[in-house]
């Protein structure tokens, strides 16, 4: 059985669905996935959308705002990360306008500043566990980074993906691509595995084509990606021991691949 080791990357949090995020230097994994993460999100008040959660495929402008969180345990980069589990985001993140304007989710004037920013009529909504998956949190490694970039000839972001732990592992290229159930990754304090419904390699949709400001679009990544590696890019897994995870955290990936795989 492969072992491959190296270490955490980058541990990154996206508070409101669909917004840019933000970088951490530490964060608290449990049964909500990466504390925080997607737990605020917009809801769509169109005629026959009505309840739906609002996207960038609907909306590439949400990458214009980005959201952070004030928490207790989940701290922006150059920062410690104390002892505790609460999130310490009981007033809600702070959402940042295209033009620098600062809001507060509990403002009153937030909602019609997004609804005059994206032109649709929505409201705003609460509630862990807003992943597409699931609380689950997404893996991606830098090797199948690199090999992408270099395969397509561009510089890429890792931020078009939007996962919440990037790691730097010996691990070859695009391996992750058939780590199936049984899959273990570690991370710091934690343990994340596949395992449970809407797990394993992520299916990615058309929102990696945006670049992380919602600024161009480059349809090209999802169609090599369709063609070159089945649409796959990063891992989905779930926590199976809560803790927390920091930047350059020790880290290793345990594979199981289903018959035939690599």
């Amino acid at each position: 059985m492969s072992v491959y080791r190296g270490r955490v990357q980058r541990v990154l949090r996206w508070p409101v669905k669909s917004l840019r995020g933000e970088e951490l230097e530490g964060a608290r994994l449990d049964e909500r996935g990466l504390a925080g993460d997607r737990a605020y999100s917009l809801v769509d008040g169109r005629e026959h959308h009505d309840g739906k959660v609002l996207t960038v495929r609907q909306r590439a402008e949400m990458l214009h705002w980005s959201g952070a969180l004030p928490a207790a345990d989940i701290l922006p980069a150059g920062t410690d990360v104390p002892d505790g589990t609460g999130s310490g985001a009981a007033n809600g993140p702070v959402l940042t306008a295209p033009d620098g304007t600062v809001w507060h989710w509990d403002d009153p004037g937030l909602t019609a500043a997004l609804r005059e920013s994206l032109g649709v009529p929505l409201s705003l909504r609460a509630a862990d566990g807003q992943q597409d998956r699931g609380p689950t949190v997404l893996v991606t490694c830098e090797a199948s980074r690199a090999a992408l970039e270099e395969e397509l000839g561009a510089p890429l972001d890792v931020l078009r993906f939007r996962p919440n732990l990037h790691l730097d592992l010996d691990a070859p290229a695009f391996a992750e691509e058939d780590w199936g159930p049984g899959t273990v990754i570690t991370a710091g304090e934690t343990e994340l595995t596949v395992t449970g419904p809407r797990t394993g390699p992520c299916i990615r949709c058309a929102v990696p084509s945006w670049d992380p400001h919602g600024l161009e679009r480059w349809p090209e990544l999802q169609k090599w990606l369709i063609a070159e590696h089945a649409n796959k890019f990063g891992v989905i897994m779930r926590v199976t021991r809560p803790g927390t995870v920091r930047r350059d955290d020790p880290a290793t990936a345990t594979p199981e691949t289903p018959a035939g795989g690599s």
